[in-house]
């Protein structure tokens, strides 16, 4: 595979927001706790450098490969 797993584990968050109803009007609302909880989890992962554990932390929580 060629991905890196940082932006495996982006592309999974990315399907999760879409998959769970990540409208633009949805998130500006904030009051989803798993929505919020996916676009922090987002965030960090765009902060996080390639060698960060936390990329392998959230690879584990959202069952990426």
């Amino acid at each position: 595979m060629t991905d890196s797993l940082k932006a495996r584990v982006r592309a999974k968050l990315l399907e999760q927001l879409a998959g769970d109803g990540g409208t633009d009007a949805e998130l500006a609302e904030g009051d989803d706790p798993r929505l919020v909880a996916i676009g922090d989890d987002l965030a960090a992962l765009d902060e996080a450098s390639e060698n960060d554990p936390l990329i392998d932390q959230l690879a584990t929580r959202y069952w990426v490969p």
